[in-house]
């Protein structure tokens, strides 16, 4: 098993397909594989290392890896992927909501602001 493979195993990969944004393919070069595209970034991630330290193994330089993580935070892949994980793990009741923490912020209201 590759560290794509691992980083990233097909029941996360079917997952993230239908939530992720669909990009025809136009001229010049081939579009970087988004498998491990995504594999880098979860990497990145949980490694701790920089995006310039990313190693090539990916198969995808920093900065198309950097480039597709902008582009799926602005079209809200991220938040997208995080409410059908827990849809799915809460309809196959593996969720404990026992062990779940909110976290709010408060912001000061300023005199004569409605």
């Amino acid at each position: 098993m590759d560290i794509v493979e691992r980083l990233v195993p097909d029941g996360l990969w079917e997952i993230f397909q239908t939530v992720a944004p669909v990009r025809a393919q136009g001229g010049g070069r081939r579009r970087c594989d988004d498998r491990a595209v995504l594999a880098a970034t979860i990497f990145v991630a949980t490694s701790g290392c920089t995006w310039r330290q990313l190693p090539p193994v990916f198969g995808a330089s920093w900065q198309t890896v950097h480039r597709r993580f902008t582009e799926w935070s602005t079209t809200r892949v991220w938040a997208k992927l995080h409410r059908v994980v827990l849809d799915r793990l809460g309809g196959s009741g593996e969720l404990d909501w026992s062990r779940c923490a909110i976290d709010s912020a408060s912001v000061r209201a300023v005199k004569g602001v409605p």
